[in-house]
């Protein structure tokens, strides 16, 4: 086994953030803090964000980079559950005329949005930057004279206006977490099979199998392989009779709708639905949580996902019990801000083509 080789393919970096993990994960048995907990959470958090993740990948693909303007795909799925929230549906009609609603919206937002970033190549990052807080700070405008009417959504005083923050609770709170879950298992399952079943939200991590296994497929048809080379190499690509413009306005469309499912998963997991200002906080984790993973602005995979969300997630989740701990209540919420900021600078100033 080549020592030297496995260290660069993993990177400093991950090594490091791995071994604080491991770091971490080990001083939270020494405190007696339920690992049961520690490691549903994490399971759990990174079904909740991985599909979001996963929308950076078209984007860098097919050439365009970090997709900083992902709330653009989150508003779209915010619509979808805020439709169906308005229409009373519950469980998993509520979940599916959500998406049915988002993503079609989504296809036809990405599009355009995919025409202008053709127009300002080089710049598409910078771009999808201010993009993403115009088109947040609108809807801001928006959620205060939308019609909705449904007084479980409204403002009490006024009766007009979307609030803050909506329970999902009587919608579709939960619907994948509980998925697959069984009260009774059969005599056949061992107890140990029994426990993990019990932690581990296999609908929700189902869910992100599914897309990211359907992204796996497109990347390896003649359509993904062809966005990819466009992506890699403009220049190349044209040769080739690639159109170039065409598969980078797909690579936008796929992420935005990405972007507009996973904020759906996001939510029903998280059990509300968060309006005005909380699009603005979606970006900015998700490129950091690629990047980690080992992605590049020019690179992305799968794997990179993976990585990367359950890197960035566990440390999230780990962290806040121990230092709750260590500092008696005084420090969690500052070093959470510390660690959580710190993974995110580091990833956005990497180099491009640095290992992560």
């Amino acid at each position: 086994m080549d020592i030297k080789k496995i260290y660069r393919k993993i990177g400093f970096p991950r090594l490091i953030i791995s071994a604080f993990l491991l770091l971490l994960l080990i001083v939270a048995a020494a405190l007696n803090i339920p690992m049961s907990g520690v490691w549903q959470d994490i399971f759990t958090r990174f079904g909740m964000n991985a599909i979001l993740v996963l929308a950076m990948v078209p984007s860098i693909q097919s050439g365009i980079g970090i997709n900083f303007n992902l709330p653009l795909g989150v508003i779209f799925g915010l619509i979808g559950a805020l439709i169906s929230m308005e229409f009373g549906l519950t469980g998993w009609a509520s979940f599916f005329v959500a998406i049915g609603i988002a993503v079609p919206l989504a296809i036809i937002a990405g599009y355009f949005y995919g025409q202008m970033l053709n127009r300002i190549k080089g710049q598409e990052m910078t771009v999808g930057n201010y993009f993403g807080y115009s088109i947040v700070s609108f809807m801001c405008i928006f959620w205060l004279v939308a019609p909705f009417k449904n007084p479980e959504m409204t403002w009490a005083m006024g009766g007009s206006g979307l609030r803050v923050t909506l329970s999902m609770e009587s919608t579709m709170g939960g619907v994948l977490d509980n998925a697959l879950r069984a009260d009774v298992y059969p005599q056949w399952v061992p107890q140990w099979l029994e426990n993990f079943l019990e932690i581990v939200p296999l609908g929700l991590l189902l869910t992100f199998a599914i897309f990211a296994t359907i992204i796996w497929i497109f990347s390896k048809s003649k359509l993904g392989t062809s966005m990819k080379v466009a992506g890699s190499s403009e220049a190349f690509a044209t040769s080739n009779g690639i159109n170039v413009d065409k598969h980078r306005i797909l690579g936008i469309i796929l992420s935005t709708v990405l972007a507009a499912i996973g904020i759906i998963v996001y939510s029903q997991s998280f059990g509300f639905v968060q309006l005005y200002n909380a699009p603005l906080y979606v970006a900015l984790p998700a490129a950091a949580s690629i990047l980690i993973g080992g992605a590049s602005l020019r690179k992305a995979k799968i794997i990179h996902v993976i990585i990367g969300t359950f890197l960035f997630q566990g440390l999230l989740v780990v962290a806040l019990p121990v230092i709750n701990i260590l500092s008696e209540g005084s420090m969690a919420e500052i070093i959470r801000i510390v660690i959580s900021n710190g993974i995110i600078l580091y990833a956005l100033t990497r180099k491009e083509g640095e290992a992560a």
